[in-house]
């Protein structure tokens, strides 16, 4: 069973970082992207930033030099290191991962998401 597990979400002031992690734990062959998503309360959940296997990455343009991406293949872990935050960037944040299941099909994985609240 592939679990992702994320951390590091917590409540800050505008302008303050922060930095989430997601590991994938349990048995499979690969991953291929990892990506972070975000839901704010009454909106639909959407794509933050996401990264290759290869170290490619792509960011909504919300946070476009705020926010950097980044994973550890060796340890199955992606990294997102949040700057500059803004009371909009209040939301549940997830992670997600596709991954090569050993039954050799790919499936998207979900974390069970992390809540960021920038406020003063």
């Amino acid at each position: 069973q592939v679990q992702l597990v994320e951390s590091g979400g917590d409540l800050v002031q505008p302008g303050g970082s922060l930095r989430l992690s997601c590991a994938t734990s349990g048995s499979f062959f690969r991953i291929n992207t990892m990506g972070w998503y975000r839901q704010a309360p009454g909106k639909q959940r959407e794509l933050v930033a996401q990264i290759t296997s290869g170290g490619n990455t792509n960011y909504a343009d919300s946070v476009k030099g705020r926010f950097t991406i980044s994973r550890d293949n060796a340890k199955n872990t992606v990294y997102l290191q949040m700057n500059s935050l803004k009371p909009e960037d209040t939301a549940v944040y997830y992670c997600n991962a596709d991954v090569l299941t050993l039954q050799k099909y790919w499936y998207d994985y979900w974390g069970q998401g992390t809540q960021v609240t920038v406020s003063s």
